[in-house]
């Protein structure tokens, strides 16, 4: 996973600390109007600007009127913002009277989609202010328009200003965009005046494709081998606290996924398809995978099983590194396989990292309506992506949802982000109350391919002493994201579950699998290795192994459902409690595995290193009996593939 730089992660802490608390519903809420009788767009303040306008004039700096940028103007649906959100909401909702009856893409278009006359009301406005209106997205989702500094803050009634933030040189406006009120009924937000990148992180443990393998002794299930010799055999090993580990398992395959968390089904996804998005495009994706499934058992991909979807062209590399996105989509890939080994898997490519690009991906799974579900292991560190384009982001949420897609995001590895950002918040869109946050867990899976145990995944890290003789501590390592948004009010959905203490927000996660590295999935990729460039495997974990993990289970559930989709799953996983097993705390603080790590990354040429991980040690989140920050409900069971909705109402199908 990448990590802004230490001074970055100060600047991020900082500024999310002077969000108002005016803002926590600003996404959601209607445009206000202002005495001048404009009207303002709250959602294009940036939040990460002092209240105080004399701290503004302080920090900001003048900026060259003549200067280009490019904006989007995002439509408003038709119909409005709230309507599309109650809507979304109610067809996922059991006991809702629309509860299952989903539209399709052309349907949901015909209902929704921003119309000519607000896209021509739109064009004339900015063409009519000087502005060059250079296109529209597909289904008018927004309209992009270049003009100068100048003419931005005469079309949006603003101030630009230059600013430093998040080591950026970036323009941005001093108040919120104001429209006259005929322009501003058929907007939704206005993307780009605020110009800071915030790039999205993955989730994953590991950065291929540098040759990576993973070292022996390891288990090839939980507890086979006890860490008490060294890998000779002849060398002894202290105990851990008095008490003598079991080595790591080698990393687990499909078919023990599918034995633990599935049970004996005949269900395989057939007839289902999952979608993944990632950035950039693995080149060797489908040999990676082809092979990785012959070799542990998932079956081979039928002609046409695995697709993919690609932009015209990628950007922004060196900002992105598109060769560690290529171990990301590797491992999300070949987890839904291993989990769905008869479910479709459509792989759409954004062409950066950043917020813009993957807005145009997720639309494009929306808008093709193919999937039943999507599964998405990234996120930004925190909530600091801009309010404009989150406003942009949860209608496409919501499109998915009233469409039958569930959409899931892995909730962070970085625990409470307090070490990772100096303040301790959940990341986003993990967040967002149109998505299940999937968090995770250390999990044991025996000889029988049954779970030992489950428990949160949080890790404490421990290094053999050079006399060998014991184990020194190292900290604080790693674990699964969760906490209460800053953005978003505590949903419907999750009153009366999610603890008092919590309910300030909307809380994270809402499920989880497995993610700890160290119970993590073996996955196979082309690695360049200094002996040249092959295929090989490891071991490999995070919250980007729980989503796709809980996405192949899904898609079992959808071809149980006749094929139907759910929707937005979380007010079903709050409803009945029993469609998860609730995850406890760890019985012992001395509880984890030894781990096995080459010097070099490769082979034991350059030696070995002995490290104990510890089990649910996740910063300040605490796993707990009942819903937790770190497994949120728990970890669905046999009776979440059961799950059903309503048939399509004889209305329904005639609107087909």
């Amino acid at each position: 996973m990448h990590l802004r730089s230490r001074r970055a992660r100060l600047l991020v802490a900082a500024s999310t600390l002077l969000v108002p608390a005016s803002l926590l519903a600003t996404v959601q809420t209607a445009n206000a109007a202002p005495a001048s009788g404009l009207v303002a767009l709250p959602s294009t303040l940036p939040r990460w600007l002092p209240t105080s306008q004399a701290r503004i004039a302080s920090k900001a700096a003048g900026v060259d009127e003549g200067k280009t940028l490019e904006v989007r103007v995002f439509l408003a649906p038709k119909g409005g913002a709230d309507a599309l959100s109650t809507a979304a909401l109610a067809v996922s909702t059991p006991g809702s009277a629309s509860y299952g009856q989903f539209l399709t893409a052309d349907q949901f278009h015909a209902s929704y989609a921003p119309t000519a006359a607000a896209e021509q009301t739109v064009r004339s406005y900015l063409t009519g202010q000087g502005l060059t209106v250079s296109g529209t997205a597909p289904f008018r989702r927004y309209v992009t328009a270049k003009g100068t500094i100048a003419q931005l803050d005469q079309a949006f009634h603003v101030s630009l200003r230059s600013f430093s933030h998040l080591d950026q040189k970036v323009v941005a406006p001093t108040s919120a965009a104001e429209l006259p009120a005929q322009v501003a009924k058929a907007v939704l937000t206005v993307d780009g005046l605020d110009t800071t990148q915030v790039k999205m992180t993955r989730h994953a443990a590991t950065e291929p494709p540098a040759g990576f393998r993973n070292a022996k002794p390891c288990s090839r299930y939980y507890g086979q081998v006890a860490a008490s010799k060294q890998a000779d055999f002849k060398t002894a090993l202290p105990k851990f606290k008095d008490t003598t580990l079991s080595y790591a398992p080698c990393g687990y395959t499909g078919p023990q996924y599918r034995s633990a968390y599935e049970g004996d089904t005949s269900l395989t996804g057939a007839g289902t398809t999952v979608a993944i998005t990632d950035a950039y495009r693995w080149q060797l994706i489908a040999s990676d995978a082809e092979k990785y499934a012959a070799q542990h058992g998932d079956g081979s991909y039928a002609a046409g099983q695995l697709t993919e979807n690609l932009p015209a062209s990628y950007n922004s590399e060196d900002l992105c590194d598109p060769s560690g996105w290529s171990g990301e989509e590797t491992l999300d890939v070949e987890a839904v396989h291993a989990m769905a080994p008869g479910a479709k898997i459509r792989y759409y490519a954004s062409s950066s990292c950043l917020d813009d690009d993957f807005l145009d991906t997720l639309a494009r799974v929306a808008d093709e309506g193919v999937a039943q579900v999507v599964s998405n292991s990234w996120g930004d560190a925190g909530e600091v992506t801009s309010s404009d384009a989150v406003t942009a982001y949860e209608t496409i949420f919501q499109q998915a949802a009233l469409q039958g897609i569930s959409v899931l995001f892995s909730s962070g590895d970085n625990g409470d982000e307090l070490q990772n950002t100096g303040l301790k918040q959940a990341d986003y869109p993990a967040t967002e109350p149109f998505v299940t946050a999937v968090g995770g867990t250390a999990t044991g899976i025996g000889a029988d391919g049954q779970r030992v145990f489950d428990t949160g995944w949080g890790t404490r890290t421990y290094s053999l002493a050079k006399d060998a003789k014991s184990w020194t501590p190292g900290g604080y390592l790693y674990g699964a994201g969760g906490g209460v948004s800053s953005l978003f009010n505590q949903p419907s959905y999750q009153r009366g579950v999610v603890a008092k203490q919590l309910s300030g927000g909307r809380a994270v996660p809402d499920v989880a699998m497995d993610a700890d590295p160290q119970t993590g999935m073996l996955v196979g990729q082309t690695q360049k290795f200094s002996d040249g460039t092959y295929y090989s495997e490891y071991r490999i974990g995070g919250t980007s192994l729980a989503s796709p993990l809980l996405a192949g289970m899904t898609a079992l559930a959808v071809q149980n459902n006749q094929g139907r989709g759910f929707g937005l799953l979380n007010p079903v996983i709050y409803k009945r409690g029993s469609l998860v097993d609730d995850v406890l705390p760890v019985k012992s603080p001395d509880w984890g595995v030894v781990r096995v790590n080459y010097n070099n990354s490769e082979n034991a040429d350059d030696g070995l290193s002995y490290i104990v991980r510890t089990f649910g040690q996740d910063a300040s989140l605490p796993t707990s009996k009942g819903w937790d920050q770190v497994t949120g409900r728990g970890v669905p069971n046999t009776s979440f593939l059961k799950l059903t909705t309503p048939a399509p109402t004889a209305a329904a199908v005639a609107k087909r």
